[in-house]
């Protein structure tokens, strides 16, 4: 088969804005009662019956993603992802999004189509519609705002705040495989940089890649803990890294935090890519971010509720703010907690 080695490429500029709007638009549909009103009017009309539950997010070239490597499909996935899962950190169900995009004359329409393809492959799985959002140009590079809206009863949302001494504190899945997928991605890239006819050899990568790449937003443990009957005293999302989602909720929660280093959730392939890298894998699951799991307290009656499940981690205890926040090592040492995580601020 001969590759096509000029695709097509169509300008934004040929459809203009409302053209471009009804163009990537067309084929999401509206699954939620509460949906009145979507796309195609000056406002959307929500109706929710419940507590309403409202987050955004802004992800920029160069500051959060790298389009040398990160395809717009997954992007556009990703994007949906990180506001999701914020809905999900209150305890909540996802219901609707807007997507707003600011782009240069670099991207034709078939960039635009990835994207929102991304974008409606996760709607579609997460059963949010796509109720809103705008176009416009930009003079730098990409730029994505997403808006998820979401609905809870109001005592059973979850906040920051909530957690006591004696809680448990537990996370979801396993951490540092997101951090460790971008290592991997940036040394191919130097690589790439250095030898254009190289083929990078990634297949033993995949899980890493993919949890950077695609990662998904934790919408079955909200259900889990629903059908265990387990209602979380204080939960928060890890995006920005293990060290500083624990000291946020100790601060919202005015308590301390014990972890303990043989309690963190690692998968063997973080492991092996930390030792590749000369990493110290207990440093990249505190510090490391994008993992989108979810870390909440809980009573310590609720732990014969949580104990055997594989998707669940207990890695420490709430104690009094006195005691401060601490890691246990292996070896019995107890080092203070420190803020290490991801700050988009920092050069």
């Amino acid at each position: 088969m001969i590759e096509d080695k000029s695709p097509q490429r169509t300008p934004i500029e040929s459809l203009g804005e409302f053209g471009l709007i009804d163009h990537i638009t067309k084929n999401f549909e509206i699954s939620n009662y509460s949906t009145v009103t979507g796309i195609g009017d000056d406002a959307a009309v929500l109706k929710h019956t419940k507590s309403t539950v409202i987050t955004t997010d802004m992800l920029v070239e160069g500051v959060h993603f790298d389009l040398s490597y990160a395809p717009l499909r997954h992007l556009g996935y990703k994007a949906i992802m990180v506001n999701l899962s914020d809905v999900y950190a209150m305890n909540a169900k996802a219901t609707q999004v807007t997507v707003s995009i600011a782009m240069s004359n670099r991207f034709p329409v078939e960039a635009v189509n990835e994207l929102y393809e991304g974008i409606h492959m996760a709607c579609k799985a997460y059963e949010v519609d796509l109720i809103g959002g705008d176009t416009t140009a930009s003079r730098s590079g990409l730029v994505i705002s997403v808006t998820a809206i979401g609905e809870q009863d109001a005592d059973k949302i979850v906040r920051r705040r909530g957690a006591s001494d004696g809680d448990l504190l537990v996370v979801s899945g396993d951490i540092g495989a997101a951090y460790m997928g971008l290592q991997i991605l940036e040394r191919e890239k130097a690589v790439f940089k250095a030898n254009p006819q190289s083929q990078p050899d990634i297949e033993a990568y995949s899980y890493l890649l993919e949890r950077q790449l695609k990662p998904e937003a934790r919408k079955d443990i909200i259900k889990l803990l629903q059908d265990l009957e387990v209602h979380p005293t204080s939960m928060i999302d890890l995006s920005d890294g293990l060290s500083s989602e624990i000291i946020h909720l100790c601060k919202h929660s005015e308590v301390g935090i014990t972890i303990y280093e043989d309690k963190i959730p690692l998968d063997p392939t973080v492991i092996t890519a930390c030792e590749e890298f000369n990493l110290d894998s207990t440093t990249i699951a505190l510090s490391g971010g994008e993992d989108y799991e979810l870390l909440f307290t809980v009573k310590q009656e609720d732990f014969p509720k949580i104990k055997a499940n594989p998707s669940l981690s207990v890695i420490g205890h709430v104690v009094d703010a006195s005691l401060g926040i601490n890691l246990v090592t292996r070896d019995g040492q107890q080092v203070p907690i420190k803020a290490m995580g991801w700050n988009s601020f920092k050069e």
